[in-house]
């Protein structure tokens, strides 16, 4: 550690992500591994106003900054400083996002190794109550100067990470700079166990915040690759800094199959909504089949968009789908065109007849619109796919009961079924609803031989 020179940085700025906001001061120490050997700070002027809410935490200003240097002014020396060393940071891809995103725009393609303090102290000092740089200086007795200003908070940081070489008897610190350790990309505020333990299995998994609650669910082929693939990469937009920055632990589901993840990973967005999922509206039904009874009392069938939480027959993700089935009922029970709305979509065009002011018998014509709803409703099927397990001592089992997914679990090798329908006494019940039974139908055409009626 003694042969490794690192730099030791510190940044203020005019907002949370390096896409929108800018530095408005930098401070870079050079630390030895035993003694400090290099010291340059200076303010920068971000060529933007610097909220309120920054100057009240900072105390720097648009007047602090208007004649200090621009980024692209002193950006050699930063690289000169920073060229050939361990990039060192309390929260460290806060830091480095922006220097790099600074140094691009001047013009130099640099990268580092990343030592986070967050991670180290964690790691070397573990159990205390809080690892926010202020509080580490309160608990470990580090005087701190100029607070939220970089020559300050610098000045703090290398105390601290003086005092983590001193009690490093594992030589975690070691571990830690490896290009391939996990803490290279790891968020700051989650323990390499719970990365460490991920399987290489398909299965649903879980990002919680600091008070445990879920704020991402995701599902995967192979977890421990997927999860991996959200910590890498160079993304400076400020949802995935807040995102990586809010990640306290994981844990993870297996399941046998990637589409039981998928039934899966949807149930439970929809039951958790966590607040860094999308809200999924590209998977709703846009259009319904509705039945009502007009004041005449005669019963009409309509191909409608769906509103919120509105009750429908059926739904579909395009008016086509609706007109199509509306269509093939009303000539197989022949309903009268005329109680038939087909929307105001173009589809709808084709399907108009020549008016006809005779209309049918009220009563007949509602039993012809209940007897093709209840045909429809009564046809719609129900059946099993039955896969692979999550070992080879059970299989897996999705029911689908008349045309709604019903729930899913796995059998074991000694369960033996007289009748397909009786899977349901061994799955957990899920809500179904348009998206989880398009993955079901395509799964199902996809391999029949896997389905069983």
């Amino acid at each position: 550690m003694k042969n490794q020179e690192y730099a030791i940085v510190d940044i203020e700025t005019t907002g949370g992500n390096a896409n929108g906001s800018r530095i408005t001061e930098i401070a870079i120490i050079i630390h030895d591994g035993t003694k400090i050997i290099d010291r340059w700070e200076s303010l920068v002027n971000p060529q933007k106003d610097i909220p309120l809410a920054i100057f009240a935490l900072t105390g720097i200003n648009n007047d602090t900054v208007k004649d200090a240097p621009i980024f692209d002014a002193i950006s050699e020396k930063v690289l000169e400083m920073l060229t050939d060393r361990i990039f060192v940071a309390h929260n460290v891809n806060f830091d480095y996002s922006f220097v790099r995103h600074e140094l691009e725009k001047s013009g130099f393609k640099w990268t580092a190794k990343k030592l986070c303090t967050v991670r180290a102290t964690r790691k070397i000092k573990p159990g205390l109550g809080s690892y926010s740089l202020g509080n580490l200086c309160h608990s470990l007795d580090i005087n701190i100067e100029n607070r939220h200003r970089a020559g300050g908070d610098a000045d703090a940081t290398v105390v601290l990470f003086s005092m983590l070489l001193e009690w490093d008897s594992d030589g975690e610190l070691l571990k830690m700079i490896k290009k391939t350790s996990p803490d290279q990309r790891l968020p700051p505020n989650l323990p390499p166990k719970d990365f460490e333990q991920l399987p290489e299995k398909p299965g649903v998994y879980y990002f919680y915040n600091q008070e445990k609650k879920v704020i991402y669910v995701g599902k995967a082929i192979n977890i421990k690759k997927r999860i991996a693939s959200h910590f890498t990469g160079h993304n400076i937009n400020s949802q995935r800094q807040n995102f990586l920055r809010d990640i306290y632990s994981i844990s993870f589901e297996i399941c046998a199959t990637e589409l039981m993840a998928l039934l899966l990973e949807y149930n439970e967005i929809k039951k958790l909504w966590p607040m860094y999922n999308k809200a999924l509206k590209r998977f709703e039904p846009k259009y319904g089949l509705f039945e009502y009874e007009a004041r005449n009392g005669y019963k009409y069938l309509s191909i409608g968009k769906l509103g919120k939480n509105q009750s429908y027959i059926e739904a579909f993700s395009s008016s086509y789908d609706g007109i199509q089935l509306l269509r093939s009922l009303s000539e197989q029970f022949k309903i009268d065109y005329r109680f038939c709305n087909y929307g105001s979509t173009n589809e709808g065009e084709l399907f108009r007849q020549p008016d006809d002011s005779t209309l049918p018998e009220v009563t007949e014509h509602n039993e012809q619109v209940d007897n093709a709803l209840d045909f429809f409703l009564k046809n719609r099927p129900s059946f099993a796919i039955m896969d692979k397990g999550r070992d080879a001592e059970e299989r897996s089992c999705i029911w689908v009961e008349n045309g709604h997914f019903y729930g899913m679990g796995y059998l074991t090798s000694d369960i033996a079924l007289v009748e397909v329908s009786e899977i349901k006494d061994y799955v957990t019940p899920y809500k179904s609803n348009h998206y989880i039974m398009q993955l079901i139908y395509g799964y199902a055409e996809k391999f029949p031989g896997k389905v069983r009626k």
